[in-house]
């Protein structure tokens, strides 16, 4: 399979470009972005990285929209006991969420409902789905800046990985298992305009249950090329509080990517 989801992201992103602008001269309801990185080395090592993703927001009467569809794709040489050096895929993960907001009569409030699937070959989970709904408001309004904050209860249904070495109170193997849980979710996300072209984000997410709680936080820094056309700098960090003891707790990753917006 390798590249071929990834492949497919790309090549929404690019379909989609006529599309989104015809919608936006006709209703001007439509804001698409896409945004695409890749790093290729060879020589003394060599290493594939590719990461995409999509968003679109669709602004209605009464709705505000917000789809996202996000991959992650990276090969690494890998030498093994022989000596002999092979390409191994060394992480792999494709989110795909989906947030439905209904503007209430106070400014900048909404009741939202949020459904989200993750695909991660090399996470603490194999894959993880959430349903949710709950309260939105915006806690700071200003001209060059704004915080919002969203809190709700949600289900959360997931998977451990197949290696797990997880056990439940009986003794018995978790791996390949699934499981579901009731969790809490709260959302902070901070935007900075710090100029005409640039602009600082901040977004802290967190989804608490019994099992396990999981924090996102991505902290990124724009910069504005042309009208359309933005390079982004980001920091993501991903902690499970209870993983398996072969699992690392915290992911971190880097990011250097290209964001086109229409």
């Amino acid at each position: 399979m390798k590249l071929k989801l990834l492949s497919v992201l790309v090549a929404a992103s690019a379909a989609t470009n006529a599309f989104a602008a015809d919608a936006d001269a006709e209703q001007r309801t439509w804001e698409v972005t896409s945004e695409l990185g890749a790093i290729v080395t060879s020589g003394n090592t060599e290493t594939t990285t590719l990461k995409g993703g999509i968003k679109v927001q669709h602004n209605l009467e009464h709705w505000n929209n917000e789809y996202k569809l996000d991959g992650i794709y990276k090969e690494d040489e890998v030498e093994d006991a022989n000596g002999d050096k092979n390409k191994q895929r060394t992480n792999e993960k494709y989110s795909i969420s989906a947030q439905g907001n209904y503007k209430l009569n106070e400014d900048h409030s909404h009741l939202f409902i949020y459904g989200s699937h993750v695909s991660d070959y090399f996470g603490a989970y194999r894959s993880e789905s959430v349903i949710s709904a709950g309260y939105g408001l915006r806690l700071l309004n200003e001209k060059t800046m704004w915080l919002s904050a969203e809190v709700g209860p949600g289900y959360k249904y997931f998977e451990y990985p197949d290696d797990s070495t997880e056990i439940d109170d009986n003794g018995n193997s978790l791996a390949g298992e699934f499981e579901g849980e009731v969790i809490a979710l709260g959302k902070l996300d901070y935007n900075w305009q710090i100029s005409e072209s640039a602009r600082f984000t901040q977004l802290v997410a967190v989804e608490y249950g019994d099992t396990n709680t999981k924090t996102r936080s991505e902290t990124a820094l724009l910069a504005k090329i042309n009208g359309s056309l933005q390079m982004k700098v980001a920091f993501n960090v991903t902690n499970n509080s209870d993983v398996a003891d072969d699992k690392e707790s915290t992911d971190t990753e880097t990011s250097f990517t290209l964001v086109y917006s229409f």
